[in-house]
C-alpha cells in the first residue's frame, strides 16, 4: 500500500506559494461528518496558514459526496471563486453503491474542473474501512484536507502566473 507508514500531508513549505489575493471555495459532504468536518478543518487551517484571507473563503455544505461536483459548478457560476476543494468520505459497504458514488464523483469533478477551465481539488477520500478514513483525516497518514488546500493553492497560482 502506498500510504503505510506514511504521513501523506508532510510538505515543503518552501514550495507553497502564498494564498493571499486568492478566492477559493470548499464545498463539505455532510455524510461520514466525523470525517469530513476534519478534512473541512485541516483544508481551512492550511488555507489560513498559507495567507488565504477568512473574508476569500465560502464554505458550503452538501448532502453526500456526489453532490459535490453540482457544488463546484454552482460555485463557479455564482461567486468569483478561483479553485473548489471538494471535501467527502466514502466508506465501502457490502453493495456496489460504494463503486457507482466514487466513480460518478471522480468523473463529476474532473468534468467541472474542465468546464470551467478551473481547479476543482479532489479531497474525497474513498476507504475500505472507516478507521482508513480516521487515519487519513488527520490521523496517522495525516490529513487530506490539507493535501487538497494545498494543490488548490499551487493550481491557483499556476493559473495565475501563465495567464
Amino acid at each position: 500500500m502506498a500510504t503505510a507508514n506514511q504521513n501523506l500531508s508532510k510538505h515543503d513549505a518552501s514550495k507553497v506559494p502564498s494564498a493571499e489575493g486568492m478566492h477559493i471555495s470548499i464545498a463539505v459532504a455532510e455524510w461520514n461528518e466525523q470525517i469530513t468536518s476534519k478534512l473541512l478543518e485541516g483544508a481551512k487551517n492550511t488555507l489560513l496558514k498559507y495567507g488565504l484571507k477568512e473574508d476569500n473563503l465560502s464554505i458550503h455544505f452538501v448532502p453526500g459526496s456526489f453532490e459535490l461536483p453540482m457544488a463546484a459548478q454552482f460555485l463557479f457560476e455564482k461567486t468569483k471563486t478561483e479553485a473548489v476543494i471538494c471535501l467527502g468520505s466514502v466508506i465501502q459497504g457490502e453493495t456496489k453503491h460504494f463503486d457507482f458514488v466514487c466513480q460518478g464523483v471522480s468523473q463529476g469533478i474532473k468534468d467541472v474542473s474542465l468546464k470551467y477551465n478551473k481547479p476543482v481539488i479532489f479531497g474525497v477520500l474513498t476507504d475500505n474501512t472507516l478507521q482508513q478514513s480516521i487515519d487519513r483525516s488527520g490521523g496517522k497518514h495525516g490529513n487530506k484536507g490539507d493535501e487538497a488546500a494545498i494543490t488548490a493553492i499551487k493550481m491557483v497560482h499556476l493559473w495565475k502566473t501563465i495567464k
